[in-house]
């Protein structure tokens, strides 16, 4: 992990601490985030490019077999264009802001894609010297919607973002927390959409 990447980490830890302690004096306070709720982890003011998908439509249900309650579920097929000049690299995320864990949950984060990349297979296998980090379920790589049975219409953000550097230099085992973390503070631009879930 290079210097920059430990100072953020560092911070973050620091972050989270005092906001925890914020959130036990205000028990009062929802439990649920709620979709628009959670503040994104991307500077205002980078670039905007397109993120689309043959597998999963934006505003739309996330087809079955990309699920994850029975097991991890497939990744979708992903494809992006118009990236901001100067990147040197990628970071896929898939992040739900309802999870009704007070946090979200992250189920997919992967980094350090080559600044070639332009697509992922349905199933996608990454390419070399990409890295694909643990899940908030503790496993590793995607690992498909499963919301709780009853609950909210869940929202499912995809996203893609270019990065300033080629490498994040962050241990595979590194929380997705902290890996959104240090793709914002190295982000140039970034492509998105969500869909849905419910059961």
């Amino acid at each position: 992990m290079n210097r920059i990447s430990r100072r953020l980490a560092v911070l973050l830890a620091v972050v989270l601490v005092v906001v925890g302690a914020a959130a036990g004096a205000s028990a009062a306070t929802a439990l649920h985030f709620g979709f628009k709720k959670v503040r994104s982890g991307l500077p205002s003011g980078i670039a905007h490019f397109q993120l689309t998908s043959t597998d999963v439509r934006a505003g739309r249900p996330i087809p079955a077999r990309f699920w994850g309650c029975d097991d991890a579920g497939l990744s979708p097929q992903l494809s992006w264009r118009g990236a901001p000049a100067g990147t040197k690299s990628f970071a896929v995320q898939l992040f739900d802001p309802d999870a009704p864990t007070g946090s979200g949950f992250w189920h997919w984060t992967a980094w350090d894609l080559p600044a070639s990349t332009t697509s992922l297979p349905t199933a996608a296998v990454l390419p070399a010297g990409a890295v694909n980090g643990r899940n908030d379920g503790g496993g590793v790589g995607y690992t498909g919607p499963c919301p709780p049975a009853g609950d909210i219409t869940h929202h499912y953000v995809f996203t893609v973002v270019a990065l300033s550097v080629p490498s994040l230099e962050l241990p595979a085992d590194t929380s997705a927390a902290v890996v959104g973390f240090v793709v914002g503070h190295n982000a140039l631009g970034s492509a998105t959409f969500t869909a849905t879930a419910q059961q």
